[in-house]
């Protein structure tokens, strides 16, 4: 396939919001020196305590749109007005340097990049169960209601996609998932969790969303909303 990414090293991690994915990530980045995190495109400004190159690549949107032109990115979104994506030349830039990179990438962006990686792993996260999703939402405490019931919409949506992925990992305890996921992108194991029992996992979970009362009593109030 033409301008395709040398297929070594590549790792989609994704995961519901709240989930721990970010936590998870950068920790193994920190640990793992030849290990680093793809750094997005956006078209966002920068806010205070950002750093350009490690937190964002900061660019206006002609020049976002000059690279989605020219089939530079391996993905990108419209997102509240402001564009993000993955560029080629980041993961090219990583991998160059013979460092695994982690795509920190949502169901719909790997959907759209994974044809073009196709020797790439992708990992997805799981809570384990939806009730403590939403616990862990509303524990951040930075959204309205509002958001974080659009947010744990959205985790359903992202779930009933999961059978694309190749391996799973419930993050029921912290340390241990993260340890399954330095083993699966630093040790080269193979996941504790196949795709057929992860698959099995995200139905569970998928039939929690619809069935657990808790989440139905959940359902209504925001209805009201």
């Amino acid at each position: 396939m033409e301008n395709e990414i040398p297929r070594s090293g590549i790792f989609a991690v994704s995961a519901p919001s709240g989930t721990g994915k970010t936590t998870l990530n950068s920790r193994l980045e920190r640990n793992n020196p030849d290990v680093e995190i793809s750094v997005s495109l956006t078209t966002r400004k920068q806010r205070p305590g950002e750093i350009a190159g490690k937190h964002y690549h900061f660019v206006d949107r002609s020049e976002f749109e000059e690279n989605v032109a020219a089939d530079n990115m391996l993905e990108w979104a419209e997102v509240f007005g402001n564009l993000y994506g993955t560029s080629k030349a980041e993961v090219e830039r990583i991998t160059t340097k013979g460092h695994k990179v982690i795509l920190e990438i949502d169901v719909q962006g790997w959907m759209t990049a994974k044809p073009k990686l196709p020797g790439a792993l992708s990992i997805f996260i799981l809570p384990p169960s939806m009730i403590d999703l939403w616990h862990r939402l509303e524990k951040r405490g930075t959204d309205s209601p509002e958001v974080r019931w659009r947010r744990f919409q959205a985790a359903r949506d992202e779930i009933a996609a999961g059978r694309i992925y190749d391996y799973f990992i419930v993050n029921d305890d912290l340390e241990r998932a993260y340890n399954e996921l330095e083993a699966i992108i630093v040790s080269g194991k193979p996941g504790h969790t196949s795709q057929g029992a992860g698959e099995a996992l995200c139905e569970r979970l998928l039939n929690e969303f619809e069935q657990s009362h808790k989440i139905l009593e959940l359902k209504k109030i925001h209805q009201k909303i």
